[in-house]
């Protein structure tokens, strides 16, 4: 999702000694008409370019934050946050180096949510923005202030006198389309009114052609804010912009160029004339919700299958039958692509998931949740050895485990920081003891709690489909398609091989799946071998259509629509 950067107003504030930092901030009645929940943040950084809200991440560059829960926060009231607050990098506030700061607070706030199945939990709801903490509307925070912090503590004020705005829903235009639908199943998990929502591409010759009706592809992945559909050339004065991730300067003209290209083939002579949908399911955990039935997250299978599909599918003259509906994402969305042909195994007829999150919880990232006692540390009689969570195609380390978790512990408890590891969480645990999602570890130690892994099965992919092939495999014979960089960024590659070992033994029928490696590749590789993430990533639309028209051509039944939309 863009940001916009601001300009920072710094102001000066002279701190003073104290026994140990700390920040008390206030809540401006203006417009304040309520007590406010939700998690209370602290960010200060020493990297001046942009505010600190944008700087807190699990590089080696991260900014620091601290934060600390607050439950009916009454406007016009104080809040201090001091030496109990959860901090990432750094673990405490006693333990900041003296010297100068810019520092800010926000407020994640949380809205009470009174559960079908009776419980009642806090957590942050999605408001347009894709469950991004530091962009959320109505969201409040303070204006970035410089201070100087001395060796003995400092006493720092700060007021919650900004909020984030709403977001700004994109425009229909002639070939993508925006649908935005209550779902009654969500809406009775949460007991309160929930959305879904999708970008709808539309083929050429569309309204030409109203007798036609079309295969459906869904694209999954996280948050879309539209599709990247470009129908004119890029902007000639465009700025180039740096992308951290693949090292490039003008990675931004590129997306463009590759969107407008896209354009170009979609509406050539002899393309297959399809619908692809992109959809909108972020949830108050995450900024998706995984596509599947979740104790936790709720009903999101089912309302995605059987409610925006079938609307998706009446309002664009879509075929509406399994034969004609396919799926492919990369890492969430890879899983994702996966799970759903596995769990509606005869609504699709191929699902091809690149760079997929673990789909075998033996190897969930770089850990065996089923046989090793600690997430965070392998473990020997006299050593401990740090669990990497993220590297380069050169194996350099920029993240472990432990870094990436306790970051989220700062951002919030419960399984509420948004974040990676707690979104798996929140799908994939059984409710726990609080109502809240089933901790699969202890967040400050990385302690396994085995009974929470054995629930978390259900969602092992590889053990569901060795667990169940006698009844699956006949129906997802052919249907599967894996690929991923040998060099995954998040070690995506290690369930992938245990994956295949399976799949290449499976009989009764043979699975006929295909699984492809891509050498030296990181996160994430989708099967192209020629042209490099930064691009392959780019073309998802496009790269797996003439195996689509094949699994349609060689799998349809006798008398299915094959010519309609072939124009």
């Amino acid at each position: 999702m863009l940001r916009v950067k601001r300009l920072i107003p710094f102001v000066m504030l002279m701190a003073f000694a104290a026994s140990a930092t700390e920040f008390s901030v206030s809540l401006p009645k203006q417009r304040r008409d309520r007590p406010l929940d939700g998690r209370l943040l602290i960010l200060l950084s020493t990297d001046p370019t942009e505010e600190p809200r944008h700087q807190i991440n699990d590089s080696p560059r991260t900014q620091i934050v601290f934060g600390t829960d607050v439950d009916g926060w009454k406007p016009g009231s104080v809040v201090k946050v001091g030496e109990g607050a959860t901090g990432y990098p750094i673990h405490k506030l006693s333990e900041l180096k003296p010297g100068e700061y810019t520092v800010q607070a926000l407020l994640n706030r949380y809205e009470t949510f009174h559960l079908s199945d009776g419980r009642v939990v806090k957590l942050p709801p999605d408001r347009g923005e894709g469950q991004q903490w530091n962009s959320k509307p109505g969201n409040l925070y303070s204006n970035p202030v410089k201070v100087t912090i001395q060796a003995g503590g400092a006493s720092i004020a700060l007021s919650l006198d900004m909020e984030i705005p709403p977001i700004v829903p994109p425009k229909d235009t002639k070939y993508v389309k925006h649908i935005h639908i209550r779902s009654e199943r969500l809406s009775k998990f949460y007991g309160t009114d929930m959305y879904l929502g999708a970008h709808v591409l539309l083929p050429e010759g569309f309204d030409e052609h109203p007798e036609a009706h079309y295969p459906l592809i869904i694209n999954h992945g996280h948050f879309p804010a539209d599709m990247e559909f470009r129908t004119e050339p890029p902007e000639q004065d465009l700025k180039p912009d740096h992308s951290e991730r693949f090292h490039l300067e003008g990675y931004n003209k590129i997306v463009q160029q590759e969107a407008y290209d896209f354009y170009k083939k979609w509406t050539s002579p002899g393309f297959p004339r399809m619908l692809i949908v992109e959809i909108q399911h972020a949830t108050p955990y995450y900024d998706d919700s995984y596509a599947v039935n979740s104790a936790n997250v709720g009903p999101y299978g089912d309302a995605i299958m059987y409610e925006l599909l079938p609307e998706i599918e009446r309002r664009f003259r879509g075929i509406g039958q399994g034969w004609a509906r396919f799926t492919y994402g990369g890492s969430t969305g890879g899983w994702e692509a996966l799970a759903v042909q596995i769990f509606y195994p005869d609504e699709f007829n191929g699902a091809f998931g690149a760079c997929p999150d673990p789909i075998d919880f033996r190897a969930y990232t770089v850990i065996d949740i089923y046989n090793d006692k600690n997430a965070y540390f392998m473990e020997g009689p006299h050593k401990r050895v740090a669990r990497p969570a993220e590297r380069n195609y050169l194996g350099h380390i920029s993240a472990t485990v432990e870094d990436t978790n306790l970051l989220e512990l700062a951002l919030g408890t419960k399984t509420r920081s948004g974040q990676q590891w707690d979104v798996w969480e929140a799908v994939y645990s059984p409710v726990g003891p609080d109502g809240y999602p089933a901790r699969l570890w202890n967040k400050a130690t990385g302690e396994i709690d085995r009974s929470v892994a054995e629930g978390w099965k259900k969602y092992d992919l590889r053990y569901q489909l060795e667990t169940n092939w006698a009844t699956l495999g006949p129906k997802l014979r052919g249907k599967l398609h894996i690929y991923v960089g040998e060099s995954d960024t998040y070690y995506l590659n290690n369930a992938v091989y245990l994956m295949e070992d399976f799949l290449k033994k499976a009989s009764n029928p043979p699975a006929d799946a295909e699984v492809a490696y891509g050498a030296r590749f990181e996160h994430c590789w989708n099967g192209d071998p020629n042209v490099p993430n930064y691009i392959s990533r780019l073309r998802y639309n496009t790269m797996y259509v003439q195996k689509i028209v094949e699994r349609i051509e060689k799998s349809a039944p006798v008398g299915a629509d094959l010519k309609s939309w072939r124009y």
